[in-house]
């Protein structure tokens, strides 16, 4: 309840207001597919610099007839702010639009108000940079959490930890300069890592006890300590990491998928197949208070302690809870529930009784309501003393035996249900869970779809601002945040409504954590981003300005040098002097080199075997595999060379090379084909790709065979455009495929990799190399013409021909890219075993010769510009020739060698940088300032069952207040007696007898509220309790007791957790009967 203590102000402050996830196949009305995070495919989302502007913006693609002129260069475009009206998703958008622009400011938050938010991506504290992929097997990022002051991670080998105050550092500097970080985390900040466990799935901390709970796939939960102590950390380097787990228990069978913290301090997990388990926290802090020694005993201890929650819904041994998997527990700490959710229902629990309430759909059907439960006996042991945890009456029994009937009906129309949403509503899906401030429930589907809920699990309103799949939400203070599969995170207030967002990764955000004043994003290759929690607001600009100007202390230019070389080898196998010829000479001066091959092997049967090879995920031949080895052989021969990866699509192979020296600094290596012959089903004609990061930018290589013919130059183009078009990348894998003699396979669900309605794309890449046999002739030429030309070397006359010149000036192919001077004769039609001029078709059909093998490029820049953040690759052409003197094919091969410039970012020095601006930022203290708070009383007293009010004022007439209840107790024997010592309880750990609300919510500017606290009687819970007279006994010492309550309030802003802490110790006195 708030009451108005000074008039609103006019300003107008609205701006502030799993590689375990898996995308399964839904109905056709759901939104078009999009990558699986355990498929690590990068999305569509933009990534730019954050201290520069976007150089590749989204491309919009007509499909024009040939008389058009698409686009495939790199525009300049902001991210455009959506369109409401037309509801077009982030991820579909394209370039016509513009960004709307932001008024100007000063650096005061007065001054700030009414600005317009834009979509560009506000900076980011960089916490862990994107790492490279191939670094990160069996060590990925999964989850993460956040205490007051750290950032934890559960990983596939165990837990890391980040403190917030070391995130502008870096390793090897100041005072982490002994340190030594794992390949992939040479750039992050430093952070402290466990002995290696079982992976881990779900993380929960509770900053009021210290304590961090792991979930893992073998089935433990393990306790870790946030501030280590000294023979943790012993044990933990003893054992290969930084930290050592304090306590751990089997809780199941199978991986634990979730856990949550109970309003009255239990630990609650879930499992496979519907099961859900409460733990004591008496029982868990107990065994923590014993010594190392006493692991084993401590770990049984907890053990024994369980309560198996489908035992409390099971009647006549059938247990009416779904058995689907329990994704999330959330605890509702507001009014003492915890929901469970698996895809397609809920479940809602009393938390202190431990009651099923309901289970309803994602529809908010009830499928089920219980009004009392069958409980099946557990025990929980304390040393000598055994409590039995649960019971139920003879009345409640009597309930059951009425209701059997109805009940087993109940239950087949629960198994009814999700048997058909197993099939039509698996897009509807729930991913995940979260409860705002004002005590309001929020679930995202895999559609995009955003439902609230109320405490009773009514479905209040559904939003969707977003077609892509939810994977995650956050909430603090009256912001939600929304992490999505595309990439982009979205943030609305606490009754829907958009404030803005933007593209946070390249990959799919599987998780987020608030920690201090940021909101901390995990992609699913591991790379962890902070952003400022009033993003996107004025601090943006703030901070971005800053950045920019200073780019120059940390931009970093490396130089190297690229061979690409193509060849239509007509199923040949040459000799090793015609492979030194074309390659060997120029490998000395390059640091990568790529090889494009045509026609490796070809043949109807061979053709089809290929077709039928990529419907199943298998790629390659043996001449392929021939051709592998021996150009390495070739690169080998005294120049250090390593195969990156390779694909092969019928009779098309491409492969990339890198020089030793350059690997460490090449990864995420992805693998595409796409067919263009035989209605676009067979890999005669089409494509093979590769694409990799090369000092965390975007390079592409892709070798293509086009339609033959002289006639055929619209199929020619068409097949380019449907390249360009449907080209999907996926993981490519590491080693090669023996058994059917493949280069390297490709991880495909359905063979070939299509993109189709979606952004190309090759359009977000900042270099892009087409090599291969485009086909394309002269034309307007006869064959005596063309020799005689060929013959004087007058190849100038002979371009003004080519139909690939003239087709790229009039637009119609190969938009934005452009191609080095040709100096060399044409390459296409030799007779195999002619090397001289004179050795062009000599058959009848007596075939103009013409350039068919090409290598054209595009790299960063739309005007002559130097390699900056802004324009991070930039490219130039050394050598672009022929080798006219090799034998064996029909096509004489053609190379190029460029040399490249790339521009990326010293994340350490930009952290260091950052963190230099956010300290000196004035605007930011007034974001992070705690209001100014008065409360009514500093003791509170309460006598029988009489309700006392604490009143809160947020004194400040700008700032919302975030309030948060948690309570310790200790109880007394008699006034006259000491009191015992301090039960210690998990946060918002309410004892059963204490009613306290609201237990969180917010204070506006100039308002007061009112937190209503009494006494609750806990005779029910005694009542339940009909186990052995000492328990009974417990229960009136219990309660003939004096007791008290420490009341702590936390105090913080709407844009930080740092809070400020108000406490009272609160008695209560009831009379002993």
């Amino acid at each position: 309840m708030e009451q108005s203590l000074i008039e609103d102000d006019d300003d107008d402050w609205s701006f502030i207001t799993d590689s375990f996830a898996t995308a399964a196949s839904a109905a056709a009305v759901r939104p078009a597919p999009q990558p699986l995070p355990s498929q690590g495919q990068p999305t569509l989302g933009l990534d730019f610099a954050d201290d520069a502007p976007n150089p590749f913006g989204r491309l919009a693609l007509g499909d024009p007839p040939s008389t058009s002129k698409p686009s495939y260069s790199n525009p300049c475009t902001d991210l455009p702010a959506p369109d409401a009206a037309t509801s077009t998703s982030i991820s579909d958008r394209g370039a016509a639009r513009s960004s709307p622009s932001a008024s100007s400011f000063s650096d005061r938050l007065s001054e700030c108000t009414g600005m317009d938010v834009h979509w560009r991506k506000p900076p980011a504290i960089e916490l862990r940079p994107h790492p490279l992929r191939e670094t990160q097997v069996g060590c990925f990022i999964r989850t993460i959490a956040a205490s007051g002051s750290q950032v934890w991670a559960g990983l596939e080998n165990g837990v890391r930890v980040w403190n917030v105050s070391d995130a502008f550092e870096g390793f090897g500097r100041r005072g982490f300069g002994t340190w030594k970080p794992k390949r992939g985390d040479e750039e992050s900040a430093p952070f402290e890592e466990s002995c290696f466990t079982s992976p881990t799935i779900c993380l929960v901390v509770d900053p009021s006890s210290g304590l961090v709970f792991s979930g893992h796939k073998d089935g433990r939960i393990r306790i870790w300590r946030m501030e280590s102590e000294p023979e943790g950390r012993k044990l933990g380097m003893e054992n290969g990491g930084d930290l050592a787990y304090s306590l751990s228990w089997q809780a199941h069978r199978s991986p634990v998928l979730s856990m949550t913290l109970t309003s009255h301090g239990e630990l609650w997990s879930g499992s496979e197949g519907g099961v859900i388990i409460a733990w004591s926290w008496k029982i868990i802090s107990k065994a923590l208070s014993l010594s190392q020694e006493d692991k084993q005993r401590a770990s049984a201890l907890v053990e024994r302690s369980f309560v198996d929650l489908r035992s409390l819904a099971t009647v006549g041994g059938m247990c009416l809870l779904p058995t689907a998997d329990i994704k999330c527990l959330l605890s509702d700490n507001f009014y003492s529930k915890v929901w469970s959710s698996s895809s397609l229902s809920f479940a809602l629990w009393d938390a202190n009784t431990k009651e099923l309430l309901k289970v309803f759909n994602i529809d908010g059907q009830v499928e089920t309501r219980f009004d009392t439960l069958q409980v099946q006996n557990s025990c929980e042991e304390v040393g000598d003393m055994r409590i039995n945890l649960s019971s139920t009456s003879k009345k409640a029994i009597n309930f059951f035996q009425r209701s059997r009937h109805v009940l087993l009906e109940a239950a087949g129309a629960v198994r009814k249900a999700a048997a058909k949403s197993a099939f039509g509503d698996d897009y509807r899906r729930t991913e995940a869970l979260t409860i705002t401030v004002n005590g309001m429930i929020w679930s995202g589907c895999a559609n995009g779809l955003l439902i609230q809920w109320d405490r009773y699990g009514h479905r209040l309103q559904e939003v969707q601002h977003h077609s892509s799949y939810i994977q995650c939400l956050s909430t603090f203070g009256t912001r939600l945040w929304i992490g999505y599969m595309d990439g982009t995170i979205q943030v609305i207030d606490i009754e829907g409504k958009l404030l803005g967002g933007w593209i946070a990764h390249r990959n799919p955000i599987i998780g987020m954590a608030v920690v201090g004043s940021y909101l901390f994003t995990l992609a699913n290759h591991g790379g962890i981003r902070g952003w400022h929690m009033s993003s996107p607001g004025p601090l943006d600009s703030v901070f971005q300005s800053e950045l920019s100007r200073i780019n120059s202390l940390y931009t970093r230019v490396e130089n190297f040098g690229i061979l690409v070389g193509s060849w239509n080898v007509g199923q040949e196998r040459v000799n090793t002097d015609s492979l030194i010829s074309w390659l060997g000479n120029a490998t000395p001066q390059v640091g990568l080199v790529v090889v494009g091959l045509q026609e490796v092997e070809m043949g109807a049967g061979f053709l089809a075997m290929a077709a039928a090879k990529e419907t199943v995920g298998l790629e390659g031949s043996a001449n392929g595999q021939w051709w592998l080895e021996a150009i390495g052989k070739i690169l080998d021969d005294g120049v250090p060379f390593e195969l990156i990866g390779s694909r092969q699509l019928a009779g098309l192979l491409i492969a990339v090379w890198a020089r030793k020296n350059l690997r460490s600094y090449i990864g995420d290596v992805d693998a595409a084909a796409v067919p263009c012959g035989f209605g676009r089903a067979i890999g005669n004609k089409g494509a093979v790709a590769l694409r990799m990061r090369i000092y965390d930018q975007k390079i592409c290589f892709i070798n293509c065979h086009f339609a033959a013919h002289l006639e055929a130059v619209n199929r020619r183009n068409a097949d380019f455009d449907h390249v360009f078009r449907t080209m999907t990348f996926s993981r490519i894998s590491s080693g090669l495929n023996a058994a059917t003699g493949g280069a390297c396979s490709v991880d495909m669900q359905h063979g070939v990799n299509i993109n189709y309605g979606r952004t190309p794309e090759l359009s977000e890449a900042n270099m892009v190399v087409f090599l291969g046999d485009f086909n394309y002739r002269l034309e307007g030429i006869t064959y005596e013409e063309a020799v005689y030309l060929i013959s004087q070397r007058r190849f100038d006359l002979l371009l003004g021909n080519d139909q690939l010149q003239v087709e790229m000036k009039a637009g119609r192919v190969f938009q934005g890219f452009q191609e080095g001077k040709i100096k060399f004769p044409p390459t296409y039609k030799f007779e195999k075993d002619q090397t001289e001029l004179s050795g062009y078709d000599l058959s009848e059909k007596k075939r103009i010769p013409a350039w068919c093998d090409r290598i054209l490029f595009r790299d960063s820049r739309n005007s002559e510009t130097d390699c900056s953040l802004a324009c991070p690759v930039v490219s130039s052409i050394l050598m672009y020739d022929s080798c006219m003197d090799v034998k064996g094919s029909d096509h004489k091969p053609v190379k190029g060698i460029f040399t490249l410039s790339i521009a990326h970012v010293d994340e350490i020095t930009r952290r260091q940088k950052f963190g230099e601006i956010l300290v000196s930022s004035s605007l930011k203290e007034e974001f992070d300032n705690i209001p100014e708070t008065s409360f009514s009383s500093n003791d509170i007293t309460l006598q029988g069952y009489d309700i006392t009010v604490l009143r809160v004022t947020n004194k400040c007439r700008r700032n919302i207040a975030i309030f948060q209840l948690s309570v310790q107790t200790q109880a007394s024997l008699k006034e006259s007696e000491q009191i015992s010592g301090l039960y210690s309880r998990c946060s918002f750990g309410f004892p059963d007898w204490l009613e306290v609300n609201p237990k969180s919510g917010t204070i506006k500017p100039g308002q007061i509220v009112e937190l209503s606290m009494h006494y609750k009687d806990t005779d029910i819970v005694s009542k339940l309790d009909e186990r052995t007279h000492r328990m009974q006994q417990n229960w009136q010492d219990v309660d003939s007791m004096d007791k008290v309550a420490t009341l702590r309030v936390d105090i913080s802003s709407n844009y930080s957790t740092e809070s400020q802490d108000y406490i009272s110790e609160t008695h209560i006195h009831i009379f002993s009967t």
